[in-house]
């Protein structure tokens, strides 16, 4: 037994005085190593801060560079304690293969928010036009974005289709040009009709004195004569002027004496009996 005990004794010692040194040495490493990658999260943080990058980015960059340099200080440390960390580097990479195959839409969409911010395509209060949708940018969330529509509906659009697809940002620049149609009989006076667009946009404290409104004839249609009416307003003001003219366009005109032809067609009846 005492026998024993000594053998049992002197494998202790000789694992002892072969892997200690790898241990404490492993220790050291992963509490320096710990501490660094603190002061990376703190220095990254700082430095999105100070730069012109959205504040928004910090979590995603953050987050992913600590993620990776944990990764590799733990992968370290097993190699200093005699872990052979060859196999376990392999089943991490077919992990993270079969991980990203099951989430590649997921990890799209993460990608794709991450391109929506870093770019910066539009920030929460823009009303876009994106996927057959539009809204007001509500949230930019890690996978989705969320919309509020006019009528108050909620919709989520997934960031890697929005990302990589055709996006509207109506809102994006601060003045925006009102685009309308009116239309006046072939009896009607053009002149005086321009007088009435003119008048009717300079009752309108909305609307920018440059650039200059456009009133022009722009088609000489079946039934009419259109004018094109193009005034410029900031953005925020755009359907309020919208609506506003369209209603005293209407009750000018009618003011003025001039009509806005139904569509007409004439017929000509031919009496073939002889």
């Amino acid at each position: 037994m005492e026998a024993h005990f000594d053998i049992i004794a002197a494998k202790v010692t000789e694992a002892v005085i072969t892997y200690g040194p790898k241990l404490i040495l492993a220790i050291l490493t992963l509490i320096i190593g710990s501490k660094l990658i603190h002061s990376l999260k703190k220095f990254i943080e700082k430095t999105i801060i100070q730069s012109n990058i959205d504040n928004s980015l910090k979590p995603y960059i953050s987050g992913i560079s600590v993620t990776l340099a944990k990764v590799v200080l733990y992968i370290s440390v097993a190699g200093m304690i005699g872990i052979q960390t060859t196999s376990f580097i392999a089943i991490l990479g077919a992990a993270g293969l079969a991980i990203g195959m099951a989430l590649q839409g997921s990890l799209a969409n993460f990608a794709g928010g991450v391109l929506i911010l870093l770019f910066k395509y539009f920030k929460v209060g823009d009303y876009i036009k994106a996927q057959g949708q539009a809204g007001t940018v509500k949230e930019i969330q890690v996978f989705a974005t969320i919309l509020n529509t006019p009528d108050n509906r909620i919709i989520i659009i997934p960031n890697g289709p929005l990302a990589g697809g055709t996006i509207e940002n109506v809102s994006a620049l601060d003045t925006r040009r009102v685009d309308l149609v009116f239309g006046i009989g072939y009896d009607d006076n053009i002149d005086t009709a321009k007088e009435v667009f003119k008048r009717v946009l300079s009752e309108t404290p909305e609307i920018l004195p440059e650039p200059t409104p456009t009133i022009e004839v722009n088609e000489l249609a079946d039934s009419s004569v259109n004018f094109i009416v193009r005034p410029w307003v900031m953005s925020k003001d755009y359907w309020k002027v919208y609506y506003s003219l369209t209603e005293r366009m209407k009750k000018a005109l009618d003011e003025a004496g001039l009509s806005i032809p139904y569509p007409q067609r004439d017929i000509h009846v031919y009496n073939t009996q002889k």
